[in-house]
C-alpha cells in the first residue's frame, strides 16, 4: 500500500490526505512521540480550562487521550481532510461531548481574534516545512500568522516535531522576532525507536504583546522535561544545540545495532554550567569472545591520569579494553574544572547515562560492573590558573600519579590532554629533631602532598632522550666539559634545569617567547637563573638569526622543545616555521663544527614528516632519530659535519660513560634513568 506522497507538495493537499486516510483505514497515525512520552510536557503547558485548537488532527489518538484523562475537555480539533474528521467524529461520537472535530483549513480559519489559550501542533508544521521554497516559507507564514491570530496574550502555541534544523529555525525566527519566548523541551523517549531513532521534540512558544523598538530575544532549551531551562543567545545556537541531542540520538542507536569500527568519544556536560564533566570513548575489542558477564563494562579514570598514554591514546585505550576482556569498554575521564565526591557518586550519576551505549546483545537487566584503577578517584588539585596572550588558558596542578607519587603538570587549555610540562614532587621529609607519631588509637590525618620540586627526575621520556644524545659531543670522552647549550622552550624548565644541575660546567642560554612561562617556571616548578643558566625573553627565530649573523659557531648544542600554537597543522612541535630550510641553516651556523642540534618533533602526518626529514638531511649531512615508544614524539640528533658519524653500539657506550661522569656522590639520580637505554633504539636516517 503507497502511503508517502508523489512529492512535498502534496502534504498540503486535501485530496492526499483523503486518500491516506481512506487507505490507511480505522489504525490511528500517530507520526511521532506516542501520549505516555508527551504527556510530561503537556501538562506543564494545558490547564484543565483552557481552550485548545489542535490543527492538523488527522486520526491521532492524542486529542481523546488528553480528554480521557482530565488534561483538557474543551478540544477542538480541525483537518483539511472530510474524510478523516467523519472518522474522528464517528470514534469520539458522545463519548466525548465537549470536544469537536471541524473540517477546516488552517491557512484560514473561521475562528475569532484570541479565541484559544493553545494552539496544537503535532508534526504538522513538519509536514507542511518540507522544504524551503519561496512558495513553502509563504505558506507557512501563512500559519503562523493565523495561529498568532486566534491566541490569546499569554496562550502557546505547542509544536511537537522532530526539529530538523529549517524547521527549527524558521519557527524559532518568526515567533521570537514577535517578542514570544521560545522554548524546546526534548521529549523523554522517542517512542518507537526501530521506526524514529531521532529524538521528539515539543516547541512552546508563548505569546506575548510585541512591544515597540528592540526587545531581547528569550530563547531556552530543556534537554529533558525534568531539567529547568537554559537560555541560548540565538536562534542558531538553539538550532546547533537541538543538533548534538540527533546527533547523540543517532550514535546511541547505531551503537545498539552494530560494534563500532573506530573508537568513539563523546562529552557529556554539566547541567548547570554546561561545561563537559565527562569525556567517554567507546572501545570495541571483537576480539573477545562474548558471554553473560564480559559484554560491557565502564572504566573510571582517576583525575589527573587521563593524558597518560593507556588512557589518553587510542592505541592505550585499545590495549586496556583488551586486557580488561570485555566486548565493549567506556572510559570516562573527569574534568579539572569540575568537582566529584566519589566514586559511588560518579557511578550513580553515569549509571542511566552508560547504558544508552550499551552494546547490541546485552541479556537484559544485566548488572554493568564499574572498573577502575587503585579504587577511587584520584587526586587533582588546581594550584594556578591564569591566561597568556599567547599561549591562552593554562592551569598549573598537582595529581597523583601510579601508587604514592605526586606530579605537578603545566596544561594549556587550548590543548588540555597533552601534558606540556611535568616534574615529581618530592616527599616531605622531617624536621631535624621531629619525632616520628606514636601509635595511638586516634586515626592519625592524612599526609599533606607534597610541594617541593624533585629537579633530579625527569619526567618526559623524550626529555631523557634528549639529554642522553649529548653524548655526541666531545671527543674521546663526552660531554662533562665546558660546554654552551642554547635551549629554545622554557616550559616548566625540567630540561634546562637538569643540564645545568648534572653538566657542572655547561652555560645554559633558554630562549622563550611567553613572558607568563618564565614566571610559571620560576613560580611553581622551581626554576632560577643565575651565572650559567640564562633566559632571553623573544621569539626563537628571532634570536636564533641574530646569532647567525653576529656570534656564529658559538654553541656546542641547540635543543628545541618549542611546541606550535596552531592546531590545524599536523605537527604539533615545533612550529612550521622552525624548519624550513633557511632557518635551519641559520641552526647550523651558530653551531660550531663538531656540535649537536636535538630537536623533539611530534608530526602526525606522514607526508609532511618525510619532506621535512628530506629538509634536514640537505641541512644536516649526519641525522639519528630516536622514537619514543607509545607517544608521537620522535627526538632527532643532527650534526653538522659527517666526519662524527658513530654507530648505534658507540652511541651507547658514549652514554654509558656519560652517565658515570654525571652520577656523582651526593648528588641525587633517577634509579630508572638509564642513559644509554635512551639511545638503543637509536637509528642512522
Amino acid at each position: 500500500m503507497e502511503l508517502l506522497p508523489r512529492s512535498p507538495a502534496e502534504f498540503g493537499s486535501a485530496r492526499y490526505w483523503d486518500r491516506f486516510f481512506r487507505q490507511r483505514g480505522q489504525r490511528p497515525f500517530e507520526w511521532y512521540g506516542a501520549f505516555p512520552e508527551l504527556c510530561p510536557v503537556l501538562h506543564k503547558y494545558v490547564r484543565p480550562r483552557d481552550k485548545v485548537l489542535v490543527v492538523g488532527c488527522g486520526n491521532s489518538e492524542l486529542s481523546e487521550q488528553m480528554y480521557d484523562v482530565g488534561m483538557c475537555e474543551d478540544i477542538v480539533n480541525i483537518d483539511i481532510s472530510d474524510g478523516v474528521i467523519r472518522q474522528m467524529q464517528e470514534r469520539s461520537g458522545s463519548k466525548r461531548p465537549k470536544m469537536s472535530y471541524l473540517v477546516m483549513d488552517m491557512l484560514q480559519m473561521e475562528f475569532p481574534d484570541a479565541h484559544f489559550q493553545v494552539v496544537l501542533d503535532k508534526g504538522t508544521l513538519d509536514a507542511i516545512l518540507t522544504d524551503e521554497e519561496e512558495a513553502t516559507l509563504a505558506k507557512v507564514d501563512k500559519m503562523f500568522v493565523e495561529i498568532s491570530r486566534v491566541l490569546q496574550v499569554g496562550g502557546r502555541y505547542l509544536c511537537v516535531s522532530l526539529a530538523q534544523a529549517h524547521v527549527l529555525k524558521k519557527a524559532v525566527e518568526f515567533f521570537s522576532q514577535e517578542g514570544w519566548v521560545v522554548r524546546v523541551h526534548q521529549v523523554a523517549s522517542s517512542g518507537d525507536k526501530q521506526m524514529f531513532v531521532l529524538p521528539v521534540f515539543v516547541y512552546v512558544m508563548t505569546k506575548f504583546r510585541k512591544i515597540s523598538g528592540s526587545v531581547p530575544q528569550i530563547l531556552e532549551i530543556c534537554p529533558e522535561e525534568q531539567d529547568k531551562p537554559m537560555r541560548v543567545e540565538s536562534a542558531e545556537l538553539l538550532v546547533a544545540a537541538v543538533k548534538d541531542r540527533q546527533h547523540y540520538a543517532l550514535l546511541c542507536s547505531q551503537l545498539r545495532k552494530t560494534p563500532c569500527r573506530e573508537q568513539v568519544s563523546l562529552d557529556l556536560c554539566d547541567k548547570e554550567s554546561r561545561r563537559p564533566r565527562y569525556t567517554l570513548h567507546v572501545v570495541d575489542t571483537p576480539s573477545v569472545k562474548p558471554s553473560r558477564d564480559n559484554h560491557f563494562a565502564i572504566f573510571i579514570i582517576p583525575q589527573g591520569r587521563e593524558t597518560e598514554w593507556l588512557f589518553g591514546t587510542e592505541e592505550g585505550r585499545r590495549q586496556l579494553a583488551t586486557s580488561a576482556g570485555f566486548g565493549r569498554l567506556v572510559t570516562v575521564a573527569l574534568h579539572r574544572e569540575q568537582h566529584y565526591e566519589s566514586m559511588a557518586g560518579i557511578q550513580a550519576e553515569l549509571s542511566g547515562k552508560v547504558m544508552e551505549l550499551a552494546p547490541p546483545g546485552l541479556p537484559a537487566r544485566q548488572q554493568v560492573p564499574f572498573l577502575s584503577v587503585g579504587g577511587d578517584i584520584g587526586v587533582r588539585t588546581v594550584q594556578h590558573r591564569d591566561t597568556s596572550p599567547l599561549s591562552g588558558e593554562y592551569v598549573v596542578e598537582d595529581v597523583k600519579g601510579d601508587g604514592t607519587c605526586y606530579f605537578r603538570r603545566l596544561i594549556f587549555l587550548r590543548n588540555r590532554n597533552v601534558v606540556q610540562s611535568e616534574a615529581r614532587l618530592l616527599a616531605p621529609t622531617p624536621l631535624p629533631g621531629q619525632k616520628k607519631r606514636r601509635k595511638d588509637k586516634k586515626k592519625p590525618s592524612p599526609m599533606e602532598p607534597p610541594t617541593a620540586i624533585d629537579k633530579s627526575y625527569l619526567c618526559c621520556e623524550h626529555h631523557k632522550a634528549m639529554v642522553a644524545g649529548l653524548c655526541l659531543l666531545g671527543g674521546p670522552n663526552p660531554f662533562p666539559g665546558d660546554k654552551a647549550v642554547l635551549v629554545v622552550g622554557l616550559g616548566g624548565g625540567s630540561l634546562p634545569l637538569f643540564v645545568h644541575d648534572y653538566f657542572l660546567q655547561a652555560r645554559v642560554a633558554v630562549v622563550e617567547i611567553d613572558p607568563s612561562m618564565l614566571e610559571v617556571a620560576t613560580c611553581w616548578f622551581g626554576f632560577s637563573q643565575g651565572d650559567r643558566m640564562q633566559v632571553h625573553i623573544s621569539d626563537g627565530l628571532d634570536y636564533v638569526a641574530k646569532l647567525a649573523a653576529e656570534a656564529p659557531a658559538q654553541y656546542d648544542a641547540v635543543m628545541f622543545d618549542v611546541d606550535s600554537k596552531d592546531l590545524t597543522v599536523g605537527m604539533s612541535c615545533p612550529p612550521p616555521a622552525f624548519v624550513e630550510k633557511p632557518f635551519l641553516q641559520k641552526v647550523k651556523t651558530i653551531l660550531k663544527p663538531e656540535g649537536v642540534f636535538v630537536l623533539n618533533l611530534v608530526c602526525r602526518d606522514a607526508r609532511l614528516k618525510e619532506s621535512l626529514l628530506a629538509t634536514l638531511r640537505e641541512v644536516f649531512p649526519l641525522l639519528y632519530a630516536r622514537p619514543i615508544e607509545g607517544e608521537v614524539n620522535e627526538i632527532l640528533f643532527c650534526q653538522p659535519s659527517p666526519e662524527g658519524r658513530r654507530d648505534p653500539a658507540e652511541l651507547v657506550a658514549r652514554a654509558r660513560v656519560l652517565e658515570g661522569a654525571l652520577r656523582q656522590p651526593g648528588r641525587p639520580w633517577d634509579s630508572s634513568y638509564a642513559l644509554a637505554d635512551m639511545l638503543q633504539a637509536v637509528k642512522i636516517l
